[in-house]
C-alpha cells in the first residue's frame, strides 16, 4: 500500500548553544548546520526508511530544489510536491548541551498547497492506503474529509498543537497521535478524556517513557523506551510516527510498530539533525541498547 502524506517541507538551521536563550538574551552559537526537514518531510523520509511506499504532498519555493532532490534520494515520491512563488518554509532551531530545543518556524510555501493539487494526489490512491497530515500545512481538513470518503486510514499528527486545528480533523480520523502535554491540551479544548474521543486509535508518545497506545475498543497498552544518551531531540517524535504508519503499513500488530518505532526513535536522538539522519530499517533491526 502507500502511505500519502500532507506534509511541512522546511530547511531546518540548527544553531549549538550552550543553553537555551532566555527573553531579551543574546547568545553565541559554537555550530550551524542546515538540515531537510520539516514534521511533514521528517515523517515521510521515516516511513519511506523503514520500507513503506511514501508519496508526500507539500509546497516547496524556488529556493527548495535541494529539499526535493534530498527526499528523492531518500526514497520518497515526490511528484506532488508543487513549486510555488512563496519561499520555501524554514525554522530556526537553538539545540542546548542537553540536546533539548526551542524552534522558530516559518510557514513559507506549506501554507501554498492547493485543492486541485491535493485532489491530483488523492485521486490516485486506493482504499486502505494511509493518509496522514500534521498542523504544519494548509488543506488539512479538506484532506482528511477526502481521505475518508476515498476509504483511506486517515491518521493525524497533533503537532504543532493547536485546539481548534485537531478538533476539525477529529471527526475524519481513524488514528490520532500526540504527546503528553498536547492530549492535557486537547482534553483542555474539548472537554473530553482521551478514551472519550471518537477516534479508533488513539497514541499518546510519552518521551524517554515510551508511548501509550488506546484502543477505541480494547486495553491501552503502554511500551517502555530505550535508554539512550540524548544530544539532540529535534525530529525523534516525527521519527517514531513514521516508523508507526510503515509498521501499519507492513501490517504489523500494534504494539510491534510501536515497538520498533521506539527503537528508531532511540537512535535518533542520538544523533544530531532531522531528516538527513533518520536511521533505516536495517539499522533499527541492528541497534543494540543498553
Amino acid at each position: 500500500m502507500t502511505i500519502w502524506n500532507l506534509g511541512s517541507i522546511n530547511a531546518d538551521m540548527v544553531y549549538a548553544l550552550p543553553h537555551l536563550p532566555t527573553a531579551g538574551e543574546t547568545l553565541a552559537a559554537s555550530n550551524l548546520e542546515r538540515f531537510l526537514g520539516g514534521k511533514g518531510a521528517n515523517m515521510s523520509v521515516a516511513a519511506a526508511r523503514a520500507g513503506s511506499r511514501v508519496a508526500h504532498i507539500g509546497g516547496i519555493g524556488p529556493d527548495g530544489r535541494w529539499a526535493l532532490d534530498r527526499m528523492t534520494e531518500y526514497g520518497v515520491d515526490t511528484r506532488f510536491i508543487a513549486e510555488v512563488d512563496v519561499p520555501t518554509g524554514h525554522a530556526i532551531i537553538a539545540v542546548d548541551k542537553q540536546g533539548e530545543n526551542q524552534i522558530i518556524l516559518y510557514p513559507g510555501a506549506n501554507h501554498a498547497i492547493e485543492q486541485d493539487q491535493l485532489g491530483q494526489a488523492l485521486s490516485q490512491a486506493v482504499p486502505g492506503d494511509l493518509l496522514v497530515m500534521q498542523n504544519e500545512t494548509n488543506a488539512q481538513v479538506e484532506a482528511a474529509r477526502m481521505g475518508r470518503d476515498l476509504g483511506l486510514t486517515v491518521c493525524y499528527a497533533a503537532a504543532p498543537f493547536q485546539g481548534d486545528a485537531v478538533q476539525a480533523v477529529l471527526p475524519y480520523l481513524d488514528f490520532l497521535i500526540l504527546n503528553e502535554v498536547e492530549a492535557e491540551q486537547l482534553r483542555e479544548s474539548t472537554g473530553q478524556s482521551i478514551a472519550e474521543l471518537p477516534v479508533k486509535h488513539v497514541l499518546v508518545t510519552l518521551g524517554s517513557k515510551g508511548a501509550r497506545y488506546l484502543p477505541k475498543d480494547g486495553e491501552a497498552l503502554e511500551i517502555s523506551a530505550h535508554k539512550v544518551k540524548a544530544v539532540d531531540t529535534t525530529g525523534a517524535g516525527d521519527t517514531f510516527t513514521g516508523y508507526v504508519l510503515a509498521g501499519m503499513d507492513r501490517g504489523l500488530p500494534m504494539p510491534q510498530a510501536i515497538a520498533q518505532a521506539n527503537r528508531a526513535a532511540a537512535l535518533m536522538v542520538t544523533r544530531h539533525g532531522t531528516a538527513d539522519v533518520i536511521p533505516d530499517l536495517k539499522e533499527v533491526l541492528e541497534a543494540r541498547f543498553g
